[in-house]
């Protein structure tokens, strides 16, 4: 599928367009369908909150040292 069939989200906007319309800052995408663009900020907002959540389990080492103060 080229890019012209691909939807992009516009966050400044808010709009869905179909090609890169927009300058590559101001677009979100590509997505294959129209419904899939306009959900892009929740889609971000899952991936952002599951990648916090990863880096929040990576820095819980667990009990620490027994040198180290609680």
């Amino acid at each position: 599928m080229a890019d012209t069939e691909k939807w992009y989200f516009d966050p400044t906007t808010g709009s869905v367009e179909q090609g890169k319309v927009g300058s590559w800052d101001e677009r979100m995408g590509p997505y294959d369908t129209r419904e899939e663009a306009a959900r892009a900020l929740e889609v971000a907002e899952a991936r952002n909150a599951a990648a916090d959540a990863e880096d929040q389990a990576d820095e819980d080492w667990g009990k620490p040292a027994s040198w180290e103060k609680p």
